[in-house]
C-alpha cells in the first residue's frame, strides 16, 4: 500500500514544472529525460550541448540525496525482483523510442504546449500504467 502525500507531490510537481520552464527559457529545449539521456550516451548527437545535459542528469540524481540530507525521510519503493525491473526498463526504453519521447517530454512539456501528439502519447501512458497496476495487483498476484 502507498501513502498519498499531497504536499510533497505538489512541491515535486512544481519543481519539475519549474525545471522544464527554465530549460525551455534558457536553452530552448524540452525537458524530455529520455532525449537528454540518449544524447549524453551518444555525445556526437549533442555536439556543444553536452555540458548542460550532464548537469541536468547530475541534478536529477543529486536531488533525492540532497532532500534526504536536508529534510530526511525520503523513501522510494522499488521492486526487488531484478528480472521484472530489467523487463520494465527495456519496455520503458522501447516505449520512449516508439513514442518519440517519454512521459516527461510528452506529459510535462508537450501537454503544456498543447501538442495533440503529446496528448495521445500521455493518454496511452496512463491507460497502460492503469492496466499494468490492475493486472499485477489484482490479476497475477503482485509481482
Amino acid at each position: 500500500m502507498t501513502d498519498f502525500t499531497p504536499i510533497s507531490a505538489l512541491v515535486g510537481g512544481g519543481l519539475i514544472g519549474a525545471a522544464a520552464v527554465l530549460l525551455m527559457a534558457f536553452n530552448g529545449r524540452v525537458a524530455g529525460i529520455s532525449g537528454i539521456t540518449g544524447s549524453v550516451l551518444t555525445p556526437w548527437s549533442a555536439a556543444g550541448d553536452l555540458a548542460w545535459r550532464i548537469a541536468f542528469i547530475v541534478g536529477l540524481l543529486a536531488a533525492p540525496v540532497l532532500a534526504q540530507v536536508f529534510f530526511g525521510g525520503v523513501t522510494q519503493t522499488v521492486s526487488s525482483n531484478v528480472p521484472i525491473m530489467i523487463v520494465a526498463g527495456l519496455l520503458v526504453g522501447f516505449g520512449s523510442v516508439f513514442g518519440n519521447g517519454c512521459t516527461s517530454g510528452h506529459g510535462v512539456c508537450g501537454l503544456s504546449r498543447l501538442s495533440v501528439r503529446s496528448l495521445v502519447a500521455t493518454l496511452t501512458f496512463m491507460v497502460v500504467a492503469i492496466a499494468t497496476v490492475t493486472i499485477t495487483r489484482h490479476g497475477i498476484g503482485g509481482l
